[in-house]
């Protein structure tokens, strides 16, 4: 049975983008579509908001709000299966649950309390950190990106394992009939001199050379049909990858989890691209 892309919706305009994006993956990948929206909104804001939209209870509005996405998702995706479910849960636990099965998890940037749209919402990034499932952010503003392609290109961030990542990214980009942009970052530390007896004339390019043998291990059983165009960048990964991404379809990153502080479980650089990125992230879980 081929698992759905899941998509969490909450009313909120960034969450109706998200639907656009997982219509259009769901139809891609040939796999149904689930809507869920997960809350218990009326423990913090109360029934007024209930009476004020006509509605009697908190699950009629839920049952409302995923009626409506799923109207939008077929509306883009006639022929695309579509479930829904209303759960009356904290959304982050009912995602990362959900995510268990499914292909793929979709979420917006922010949700109905968010103020701006520069920064992840506290949701989508536990998620991230979290799901089982690669786990799309549809972020952007600057084009419609939820429409692919846009820009004809998928960039995947190559760490030192990033093997479940580009797997991921170039499925991606054959999907779309895109090109595979794969990027390798990498920086001289400041500490190296010429004095050193293996840097001797030429520090920085030994670690070229070695970001371009990482980037190379990285790419080498790709299948054939996949256009791919591998580079090697100077500079921190954080920087590179925003820059890279900035006209792409979609940025993919590797993330190993961590244990310890919650903020820091998905690591420096997903976690800059999920707050910074002009195009939507993949956060695609790498295993041990």
């Amino acid at each position: 049975m081929d698992l759905p892309v899941v998509v969490g919706v909450d009313g909120s305009e960034p969450s109706l983008r998200a639907v656009d994006w997982a219509a259009d993956e769901a139809a891609l990948r040939a796999v149904p579509l689930r809507m869920v929206y997960a809350s218990l909104w009326e423990r913090y804001e109360g029934s007024a908001l209930a009476r004020e939209l006509g509605k009697p209870d908190a699950q009629v509005l839920a049952e409302d709000i995923v009626r409506t996405g799923a109207h939008r998702a077929r509306s883009r995706q006639a022929e695309l299966p579509v479930s829904m479910a209303a759960l009356p849960e904290e959304p982050e636990y009912a995602l990362v649950r959900e995510g268990k099965n499914a292909s793929a998890l979709v979420v917006g940037s922010r949700g109905r309390s968010g103020v701006v749209n520069v920064l992840l919402g506290s949701v989508g990034l536990f998620v991230a950190a979290h799901a089982d499932c690669p786990v799309i952010v549809v972020r952007g503003s600057h084009d419609n990106q939820a429409r692919m392609p846009v820009h004809g290109r998928v960039v995947v961030g190559i760490g030192d394992d990033s093997v479940a990542a580009v797997r991921f990214a170039a499925q991606e980009a054959e999907r779309r009939g895109a090109v595979l942009d794969a990027v390798r970052a990498w920086r001289c530390p400041a500490h190296e001199t010429i004095d050193h007896p293996l840097l001797a004339g030429a520090p920085e390019r030994v670690y070229e050379e070695k970001a371009a043998e990482v980037l190379e291990a990285a790419l080498r059983d790709l299948p054939p049909e996949v256009k791919v165009q591998g580079r090697t960048v100077e500079g921190p990964a954080r920087r590179v990858l925003l820059g890279a991404g900035y006209d792409a379809d979609l940025l993919v990153v590797g993330a190993r989890r961590r244990t310890g502080h919650f903020w820091l479980q998905l690591g420096r650089v997903a976690h800059t691209v999920l707050h910074h990125s002009a195009c939507p992230v993949a956060v695609v879980p790498e295993r041990a």
